[in-house]
């Protein structure tokens, strides 16, 4: 079994310096980038993903695998 350690916000933004510098937090990073959230699976479209029609149905065949095994 995997163990999980968890920590209070405090202890991670002290866990979180290294060498005096503080790294930024997610929603740092997320309003400095100035991403936004996705709003509709066409924001995920794009062309040229995969090169080829094999890796496509090869893609598509792992995804219906790991769907199937883990159904139960």
């Amino acid at each position: 079994m995997t163990e999980v350690a968890t920590s209070s916000g405090a202890e991670h933004v002290e866990s979180s310096r290294v060498a005096g510098r503080r790294h930024e937090s997610l929603d740092e990073q997320v309003r400095r980038r100035g991403l936004r959230p996705i709003q509709s699976v066409d924001d995920l479209a794009c062309e040229g993903v995969f090169d080829t029609d094999e890796e496509l149905d090869a893609f598509l065949a792992w995804v219906h695998s790991e769907r199937q095994s883990n159904l139960a």
